[in-house]
């Protein structure tokens, strides 16, 4: 019995251990709609494929959080979530500070455009002075375009997220011969999918392309939690998806465009980032990649390309007292659990934390009947104490060990110690971002 007993303690340890080796947390100012995030990673695949970017626009003040899902390999994933921000924080300026920018580039006063949150990757100085040079040309391109029309934020979303897949585009073919062909040509070759979230008062955007999701936890006057999905799948359960690139190809292609659900019979995702052997020219595969990766990359029945686009789809809501935090994941999730049932975990672990610390009230003046009723919620959270302190490690360690009776330690650890060439059958790497709102922040902002 007592070996028992140690065997639960040692797997408890072992398995809590490996849950939070990832796990980060990053809290705001109370004059901010984001109170805070939580985010956790586990791999599957070695490398990890997914990869998360967090970061604040320094002259908007929105904040922007993302999930990037790799395929091919994890260079796409890496060196988009590193770029992509700036594409985006970039288009939300108006054409004077653009200036402003490019004009403290070479200066001891450089400008800097984001804040990035737990970023630990570091490109080479070859590559790092590659993509600074595109992203100046970008700039600059930005201010010559001086547009009158009215800003849009879908269209801000969209022309950064056109723009990084075309600079990655053109730095693999322009770079041919150089020593850091072989990088640019590998970042091309492979792919990702993404989900990025622009949260600035009141205002929420989400954008993405591929599988990824984002999922809203909104709780109702009734106390029940609902899901709100922000993010349009691009795979073959999408009918309209489907039929969009269908019509785009002629008609003798039909049977071979989409192929055992996936795009020519190879690619899941129907929109991402990278992936140019699904959307350079024949010609130009046969010259620049055949040489480096063989016949066997360009695709069976490649005739019309592009067949894939990097266009997002954008989601807008304004958001209120009731919406109460984002959840932002790779597929590595949603294949394991619902967007409800991970609506409802979080809000179950929301109510739970808040019994970990003392009761604070959250504005002066409140009524007998408001205080008892959080009193009433606090009570109810003391039977929900969680065993993570994380949002993002809760769901990880439900999505693996959950069951309708509560966590099964021995299905979680043996989840999480499965042997490397067999861990990918099971699972896949799973990426997870909650982003918590302030209530009180929304309640105060104007209609």
């Amino acid at each position: 019995m007592c070996s028992k007993i140690v065997y639960g303690i040692a797997t408890a340890y072992t398995t809590g251990a490996v849950l939070q080796a990832n796990e980060y947390t990053k809290e705001f100012n109370e004059q901010n709609s984001v109170k805070y995030y939580d985010s956790n990673q586990l791999a599957s695949n070695n490398p990890i494929e997914d990869t998360r970017s967090e970061a604040q626009c320094l002259f908007t003040k929105g904040i922007l959080l993302g999930v990037f899902d790799g395929h091919g390999g994890g260079t796409c994933a890496q060196i988009i979530s590193k770029r992509l921000f700036h594409y985006i924080s970039a288009c939300l300026l108006p054409t004077k500070l653009l200036k402003q920018y490019l004009n403290t580039i070479n200066s001891n006063n450089k400008i800097e455009l984001l804040q990035t949150f737990n970023d630990k990757v570091e490109f080479i100085s070859e590559i790092k002075e590659l993509y600074q040079t595109s992203f100046l040309t970008f700039v600059k391109d930005l201010v010559e375009m001086e547009c009158t029309k009215e800003f849009q934020m879908e269209t801000a979303l969209e022309k950064a997220f056109l723009r990084l897949d075309n600079d990655l585009s053109n730095e693999a073919l322009l770079n041919l011969g150089k020593s850091n062909n072989t990088i640019t040509l590998d970042v091309a070759m492979s792919g990702a999918v993404a989900v990025v979230a622009h949260i600035d008062g009141p205002h929420l955007h989400v954008t993405g392309v591929g599988d990824c999701q984002a999922v809203l936890g909104i709780l109702s006057e009734n106390d029940v939690w609902t899901a709100k999905l922000m993010t349009v799948e691009h795979n073959t359960d999408n009918r309209a998806e489907v039929e969009r690139i269908l019509s785009e190809h002629p008609s003798n292609e039909k049977s071979t465009v989409i192929k055992m659900e996936r795009l020519l019979g190879q690619l899941a995702p129907l929109r991402s980032l990278g992936d140019f052997r699904y959307k350079w020219s024949k010609k130009i595969l046969k010259e620049v990649v055949v040489p480096y990766f063989g016949e066997a990359v360009i695709p069976p029945n490649y005739h019309t390309p592009p067949y894939l686009t990097a266009k997002p789809e954008v989601k807008y809501h304004r958001l209120t007292p009731r919406d109460k935090f984002l959840i932002i994941a790779s597929d590595g999730l949603w294949d394991l659990m619902s967007p409800l049932q991970a609506v409802r975990l979080v809000g179950e672990h929301m109510s739970g934390k808040v019994t970990l610390n003392p009761l604070k009230l959250p504005r002066k003046n409140m009524k007998l009947s408001e205080i008892h009723k959080m009193l009433l919620q606090r009570k109810e959270g003391l039977k929900k104490k969680p065993l993570d302190n994380n949002a993002a490690t809760h769901l990880l360690r439900n999505a693996l060990g959950g069951t309708e009776y509560g966590i099964d330690h021995i299905k979680l650890s043996q989840l999480l110690t499965l042997p490397r060439e067999v861990v990918r059958i099971f699972r896949d790497d799973i990426t997870i971002t909650v982003v918590y709102m302030n209530s009180e922040f929304l309640r105060h902002c104007p209609p």
